[in-house]
């Protein structure tokens, strides 16, 4: 096992608490899908590969058919419950994922930087005409299945599932130290 503990940081790399997260498959075309979804976040149905967010909510788009519901961890089984009731009538899957994924946070000090760190390792297009804050795109990093999304230009969130945290950690830590920039971004 190698020791990660000599790298230098140039994009710091942190693992946030337990974040709630709810996914969600239902018809997203369906008022009575984007009226519930707007009941427990205050926000609307985002557009194909965006996230919004406000506070401590988010709504990110994950397919034609499912998006991923970000709340409080604590509140996370009474919105499971509540989209449940307010669903009823709807074919519809409301599940509480949070313990089964891992959020984190990279900051870099230039947006290029972050960029250069995420593209390392994801086969997706980082480059600001194809990418920008608000988009959330679902790839891989090396070999671990994940989403990512930019929260300003220079900061993003990433979250993975749990098995494989240390994994995807060293990975970004590896992408992110100095000696490593790319300066393609």
């Amino acid at each position: 096992m190698s020791d990660l503990s000599t790298l230098t940081p140039y994009v710091s790399v942190s693992e946030l608490p337990l974040q709630g997260m709810i996914t969600l498959r239902a018809d997203l075309s369906q008022k009575t899908v984007a009226t519930a979804v707007k009941a427990i976040t205050g926000l609307a149905m985002p557009a194909p590969r965006a996230i919004l967010e406000k506070g401590a909510y988010g709504v990110a788009w994950m397919s034609h058919d499912e998006v991923m519901i970000l709340c409080p961890y604590a509140e996370c089984a009474a919105h499971v419950a509540t989209l449940d009731k307010k669903l009823a009538k709807l074919h519809h899957l409301a599940l509480d994922m949070s313990d089964a994924r891992a959020v984190f946070e990279i900051t870099a000090p230039t947006a290029g930087a972050l960029r250069d760190c995420l593209a390392k390792l994801m086969p997706a297009d980082f480059h600001p005409d194809s990418f920008g804050v608000g988009e959330l795109r679902r790839s891989r990093v090396a070999q671990a299945a994940a989403a990512v999304w930019l929260t300003d230009p220079k900061t993003a969130r990433l979250f993975a599932f749990r098995s494989v945290k240390q994994y995807v950690h060293d990975l970004l830590r590896v992408s992110g130290a100095k000696g490593g920039e790319v300066g393609y971004f």
